[in-house]
C-alpha cells in the first residue's frame, strides 16, 4: 500500500467541530394573524410548536419558540409594541381580515421582522397577486392546510439567518433551490425540509451519546430558494464551495424586477454556468415541459418531471443518489449495479479495502465520498478529502488510506440506534381522544380535536339535565403511518396506476401494516367494547379552503369478543381506507380540483360507533346533518338560523342523499314534511341503515357499504329503537298520533325530540352551530348522532365538523331586478353566491312526454361521459336536469357521484308536473358544491316557480346528443349571478 502521501493531507480532518456554535439564531416568537380555526389547525393539530419544542430540545436549547395568534392589524399591532416578534406569519382571513392588508400594515411599522403571507391557492387569488406589490414580503406560499409549511417557512428563514456564520464556523452545506412559482415551492420546501431532517436524524446516530447526537442535527444542510436567475447566481457565487447541490426550475425570470418576462431555458443557463466552475456538484433540472428531458440529460444534468405524480419521490431518490443522503451504494462502474451497501461510517471504516478497485475509483474520482460525508455533517473530514481529487492524487491505494486514516478519528461515533416512537398515549375506558404517530390528524381529525376543544371551551353544552356532549371515543393513525405503510410495501406503482378500484385494494388488503400497531389496537378494542368505525382524515379532506368531502371510503367493523378475528377486519378496514385515495373517482376528483394526489396524505380515524345493539345490528336513534346557514328557508326561517337533517339510524343514509327530516333549530315546530297527513306518509322517512354484527366478511370490498343493512322502519319498530321519534298513522280514524301505538305505520316524525320537550336536541342543535360557526369564524356543517334513552336521558355525540366556504365575489346589481325576458334560467330557491361569466356550456336531460326515472341510471352514464371531456378540455358548463342530482335512490333523481359532474359550474334541479321533488339537503354532495363556488338552482316551471328557457336550447345545433342528455354550447358566454342571502339565482343570455 502506497502511504507516501503529502503532509498537507494530514492535518485538517483532524480538528472537530464544534457544533454548539451552529443555529445560534433562531425565531422565538411568532405572530399568527388568523382566524381561530386556522391558528387551531397549526397549534393543536399540526402542533407546530410541539414539533420545534422537541426539535429545541434535542439542540439543548433551553427557549423553544411561542406562538401568538391575533385576528386584526389592531391586536398585531398591540402585540408587536409589547413582545419582541422575530417571525410575523398572515393568514387568509374572513372578510375584514385580509391577509395582504395586514401584512402590509405589520411592515410598514416594523420593516425589521420577516413577514409571511400565506394565501390560498385559488384563481381569484393567483389574479389578485399579479397587481399587488409583493416586495415588502419576505415571502409568499401558498396554503392549502398543510402544517408541515409553517416548520418549513421557520427553517428557511432560520437558515438565511445562520448560513453566513455556520459555513465559516464549521462548513455546513447549502442546497439551492431555484424556483418562481409560488404554489410550486409551497409543496416542494415541506418534502425537502422533511427529507432533510430525517436525514439529521440519521447521521445523528453516527455521536456516542444522545447529547452529542442532538448537536450533531445542526449541522444539517441548509436550503436557500432563490426566485430568479440574478439572485441564484449571487447565492451560489457567496456559497459555492459549500454547495451540496442544486435543484432549479427551467423557466423563470432572469432578475427580481416588477413585470420581467421569464426566460424559458433560465434554468438551463444556470446549470450551464455553475458546472463550468464546479465539475462534482449535483445538479437537479426541473419542468413541467418535457421536451427539457433530453436538454438536461445531453448536459449530463438530472432532471424531475413536475408533471410526475410521484414527482416528489423522484426528487428524494435523486438527492439520496447523488447529495450523498441514504446510504452510501458503491455501484459496479460499467453496470451499475450495487456492490456494497455502506450505512454508517462505522461500516465504511471496516469495508474501505474490501471494496473492488475499479468501483472505488468510479466513486472517490466523482467526490462521491466526500459528498457522502458531507451530507452525514462530518464537515472536517468532507472538506478534507474534497481537495485530495483524483486529479491531484492518482492512487487508490493511497484514497483508500486517506479516508481509513480520517474515519479512524470518529471511531466512537457508533450508531445509537434512534428507533420512531410513535405518540401512543394511555387510552382506556375514560379517554377519549388520542393520536398514534407523529404526522398531521387530516381533515376530519383536526375537525373533531376542534369539536372537543368547542366543547371544553363551552361547558353549558353540558349544563343541559340528563344530556352527556361529547366527541366518541377516537383513537387517530396520523399521516405518518401512512406514509410508512405505502413505502414499506411499495405500493405507489400500483396505487398511481390507472388499475381497476378492486386491483388497488386487493394489493392494499395483502400488505402488512406495522405491527407496533397491534397492541394498540387491543387496547382500543378494551375501551370501547363497541364497533369501530374507519373513517377517512386526508389532509385535504375537509380542510379549510377546499373540502373533500364523502370522496374517501369509511369502513365499520363489527365488535366481537376474539380479539384477533377483530384485528383481521380492522387491519382490513384500515387497509381499505388506504386504498380509496387511488380509486379512479378520487384520482378524477384531485384533476377537477387542480390537487396532486402525490400532496394527498391519509390519516385514519377509528372510533366507537354512537348507537346500541338490536340482536345482530347496531344503529344510534338517530343521526343528523346541521348546517349553520338555510339555503332553504321555508315560512319565518331565516337563512342564518341553520338548517338540521335527521335520520334514524346510521348517519351514511344522510350523506348518501336519503330521505330525511329537514327542521331548523329555531323553528321545532314547523317542519313542513308533517305538516300534512298526505305529506307525512310520502315524504318522511322509510328506510334505515344499521351495520350487520354478523357480517364478518373476510371479502372486503370497495363498496364501503358492504356490511351495512338498508331497513325498513318496522324493523327498528320491532327492535324498540323509535321511542320519542316516531309518530303513528291510524289508517281507521286517518290521523297521524304522537308516539307509538300498537298496529299502523311509524312516520319517523322526531315529535318527542322536536315538539315534546323529552329531549333538548333543539337547544344542542342551536348551542353547536352557534358554538362551532362562532369559534370557526364561518358557517359550518356538523355531524351528530344520539342515543335517547326510554327514562329520557340521552347521549348527543359530534362527529365531524367542516367550514362552509362562501364566495366573497360581490354582487353589483340587483338579481331580482333582471327582467325575465334576458334569463334563460332563473331560480328562487338557488344555493351559491357570486358571479360567473365563463361559460357557454350547457348540457341538459331531455324532459319529453315520455321521460321515465327508471333511465336514470343511463342518464347518469351519459352525463359522466360528457363531463370528463369537459374536464379534459378544462372549461365548465351548466347542467340541468329533473330531479336530485346525487341521489342514491334513482327514483328520486340521477345517481352521479360529484366526480362524474365536477365540471359543471352550474347544476340545475328541474322539477316536472308529472316528477316532483323536494331539493337535495344536508348531503357531502352540497359540501363540494359550496366549497367550490357552484350554484345550484331548483326550479319548478309547472307552477311558475323559476324560469327554464328550454325552448331555446332545443332550437340550438347540438354539440352532441344522446339518448337521453343534449349538450349546447353558445357563442358567447353566459352570466351565471347569485344571491345566497336572497337565494335568488338567474343565467342571463347576453347575446
Amino acid at each position: 500500500m502506497n502511504t507516501n502521501i503529502p503532509q498537507e493531507w494530514n492535518k485538517f480532518y483532524l480538528r472537530d467541530v464544534s457544533f454548539v456554535n451552529l443555529m445560534t439564531r433562531r425565531i422565538f416568537n411568532v405572530l399568527i394573524v388568523a382566524n381561530p380555526y386556522d391558528a387551531f389547525m397549526l397549534e393543536d393539530d399540526g402542533r407546530v410548536d410541539e414539533k420545534i419544542f422537541d426539535e429545541y430540545m434535542d439542540l439543548g436549547l433551553r427557549y423553544p419558540p411561542t406562538f401568538t395568534q391575533v385576528s386584526t392589524t389592531e391586536e398585531a399591532n398591540q402585540v408587536l409594541r409589547s413582545t419582541d416578534i422575530d417571525l410575523v406569519i398572515c393568514m387568509p382571513g374572513n372578510a375584514d381580515n385580509d391577509a395582504f392588508d395586514v401584512a402590509r400594515a405589520v411592515k410598514a411599522d416594523s420593516p425589521d421582522i420577516p413577514c409571511v403571507v400565506l394565501t390560498p391557492f385559488s384563481h381569484g387569488i393567483t389574479r389578485r397577486m399579479q397587481d399587488e406589490d409583493l416586495s415588502m414580503f419576505d415571502y409568499i406560499f401558498c396554503w392549502l392546510g398543510n402544517t408541515n409549511l409553517i416548520l418549513s417557512i421557520i427553517k428557511l428563514i432560520e437558515d438565511k439567518m445562520n448560513i453566513d456564520h455556520d459555513i465559516n464556523e464549521a462548513g455546513v452545506q447549502m442546497i439551492l433551490l431555484v424556483e418562481d412559482s409560488i404554489r410550486f415551492y409551497s409543496s416542494v420546501l415541506p418534502n425537502l425540509y422533511n427529507y432533510i431532517l430525517q436525514q439529521s436524524k440519521r447521521f445523528s446516530t453516527e455521536a456516542l451519546n444522545p447529547h452529542a447526537a442532538s448537536q450533531r442535527k445542526r449541522g444539517r444542510p441548509k436550503v436557500v430558494l432563490a426566485r430568479n436567475y440574478q439572485e441564484a447566481m449571487a447565492l451560489y457565487e457567496r456559497y459555492h464551495d459549500n454547495t451540496l447541490g442544486v435543484i432549479s426550475d427551467t423557466r423563470f425570470p432572469m432578475d427580481g424586477n416588477k413585470g420581467s418576462e421569464k426566460e424559458a431555458e433560465a434554468g438551463l443557463m444556470l446549470l450551464r454556468e455553475i458546472r463550468r466552475r464546479d465539475e462534482f456538484v449535483p445538479l437537479i433540472l426541473q419542468s413541467s415541459e418535457s421536451e427539457n428531458r433530453k436538454k438536461a440529460e445531453a448536459e449530463g444534468f438530472r432532471f424531475v418531471d413536475k408533471n410526475s405524480k410521484k414527482m416528489n419521490i423522484d426528487l428524494r431518490n435523486l438527492m439520496e443518489t447523488h447529495m450523498g443522503f441514504g446510504d452510501f451504494i458503491f455501484r459496479n462502474p460499467k453496470t451499475q449495479e450495487e456492490v456494497m451497501r455502506i450505512h454508517s461510517l462505522k461500516e465504511l471504516q471496516d469495508n474501505i479495502f474490501k471494496i473492488p478497485d475499479d468501483s472505488m475509483l468510479y466513486h472517490i474520482s466523482r467526490n462521491h465520498m466526500s459528498r457522502w460525508l458531507c451530507a452525514r455533517a462530518i464537515f472536517p473530514v468532507s472538506e478534507f478529502l474534497k481537495h485530495v481529487t483524483w486529479h491531484k492524487l492518482q492512487d487508490v491505494q493511497a484514497h483508500r488510506k486517506i479516508i481509513f486514516d480520517a474515519i479512524v478519528q470518529y471511531r466512537q461515533m457508533k450508531n445509537i440506534g434512534i428507533v420512531a416512537v410513535f405518540d401512543r398515549g394511555k387510552f382506556d375506558a375514560y379517554s377519549h381522544f388520542a393520536r398514534i404517530g407523529d404526522g398531521s390528524l387530516g381533515g376530519k381529525g383536526r375537525g373533531l380535536a376542534f369539536l372537543d376543544n368547542i366543547i371544553k371551551r363551552h361547558p353549558e353544552m353540558n349544563q343541559l339535565p340528563g344530556v352527556q356532549v361529547s366527541i366518541p371515543r377516537t383513537v387517530v393513525l396520523c399521516t405518518d403511518i401512512f406514509d410508512e405503510f405505502m413505502d414499506k410495501n411499495n405500493l405507489y406503482q400500483i396505487a398511481l396506476s390507472d388499475a381497476p378500484d378492486d386491483v388497488i385494494l386487493s394489493h392494499f388488503l395483502h400488505a402488512q401494516l406495522p405491527d407496533s400497531l397491534i397492541a394498540d389496537f387491543f387496547t382500543f378494542f378494551d375501551a370501547v367494547k363497541s364497533p369501530i368505525a374507519v373513517r377517512s382524515s386526508s389532509l385535504l379532506e375537509d380542510s379549510h379552503y377546499q373540502p373533500f368531502a364523502g370522496i374517501y371510503s369509511t369502513y365499520m367493523v363489527p365488535y366481537r369478543e376474539d380479539k384477533y378475528e377483530m384485528l383481521r377486519m380492522l387491519a382490513c378496514a384500515i387497509k381499505g381506507v388506504y386504498a380509496s385515495v387511488y380509486y379512479k373517482d378520487s384520482k378524477a376528483y384531485m384533476t377537477a380540483t387542480s390537487n396532486v394526489i402525490d400532496q394527498e396524505k391519509m390519516a385514519v380515524i377509528l372510533q366507537e360507533v354512537v348507537g346500541k345493539q338490536y340482536g345482530d345490528r347496531y344503529y344510534p336513534n338517530f343521526s343528523g346533518v346541521l348546517r349553520s346557514i338555510n339555503y332553504y328557508p321555508i315560512g319565518d326561517e331565516k337563512a342564518e338560523e341553520g338548517i338540521a337533517s335527521l335520520a334514524l339510524g346510521l348517519g351514511k343514509y344522510i350523506v348518501d342523499g336519503g330521505q330525511t327530516l329537514r327542521v331548523s333549530p329555531y323553528h321545532p315546530h314547523q317542519v313542513l314534511q308533517t305538516s300534512e297527513m298526505e305529506t307525512a306518509l310520502r315524504e318522511t322517512q322509510t328506510r334505515f341503515y344499521a351495520l350487520d354484527m354478523k357480517n364478518v366478511s373476510e371479502d372486503f370490498k370497495v363498496d364501503d357499504g358492504f356490511n351495512i343493512l338498508n331497513l325498513r322502519v318496522k324493523e327498528a319498530d320491532k327492535d324498540g329503537a323509535l321511542n320519542y321519534i316516531a309518530s303513528t298513522y291510524d289508517p281507521y280514524d286517518q290521523v297521524i298520533r304522537d308516539g307509538i301505538y300498537e298496529g299502523g305505520r311509524k312516520v319517523i316524525s322526531f315529535c318527542g325530540v322536536l315538539q315534546q320537550g323529552v329531549f333538548p336536541l333543539p337547544e344542542l342543535l342551536q348551542m353547536a352551530q352557534t358554538f362551532g360557526a362562532g369559534d370557526m369564524k364561518r358557517p359550518v356543517e356538523i355531524e351528530f348522532a344520539c342515543n335517547v334513552n326510554a327514562d329520557r336521558t340521552g347521549e348527543f355525540y359530534l362527529l365531524q365538523i367542516r367550514p362552509i366556504v362562501d364566495s366573497k365575489q360581490m354582487l353589483d346589481e340587483d338579481v331580482a331586478a333582471i327582467p325575465d325576458d334576458n334569463c334563460l334560467l332563473r331560480s328562487y330557491n338557488s344555493l351559491g353566491h357570486g358571479i360567473n361569466e365563463d361559460v357557454c356550456d350547457v348540457v341538459y336531460v331531455k324532459t319529453g312526454d315520455d321521460f321515465t326515472a327508471a333511465n336514470n341510471p343511463a342518464i347518469a352514464e351519459q352525463v359522466e361521459r360528457i363531463n370528463r371531456r369537459f374536464l379534459d378540455e378544462k372549461r365548465g358548463y351548466i347542467l340541468v336536469g329533473p330531479g336530485r342530482w346525487g341521489s342514491s335512490d334513482y327514483w328520486l333523481g340521477i345517481p352521479v357521484k360529484w366526480p362524474h359532474i365536477s365540471g359543471a359550474r352550474l347544476i340545475v334541479e328541474s322539477g316536472l308536473k308529472n316528477y316532483r321533488v323536494d331539493p337535495s339537503q344536508g348531503t357531502h354532495f352540497f359540501q363540494n358544491l359550496t366549497s367550490f363556488g357552484v350554484g345550484y338552482f331548483t326550479i319548478n316551471t309547472y307552477n311558475n316557480d323559476g324560469i327554464f328557457r328550454q325552448d331555446i336550447l332545443d332550437q340550438m345545433p347540438a354539440v352532441e346528443e344522446t339518448e337521453f342528455v343534449r349538450h349546447v354550447r353558445f357563442p358567447h358566454p353566459l352570466k351565471i349571478m347569485m344571491d345566497g342571502k336572497r337565494q335568488i339565482g338567474v343565467v342571463v343570455n347576453e347575446n
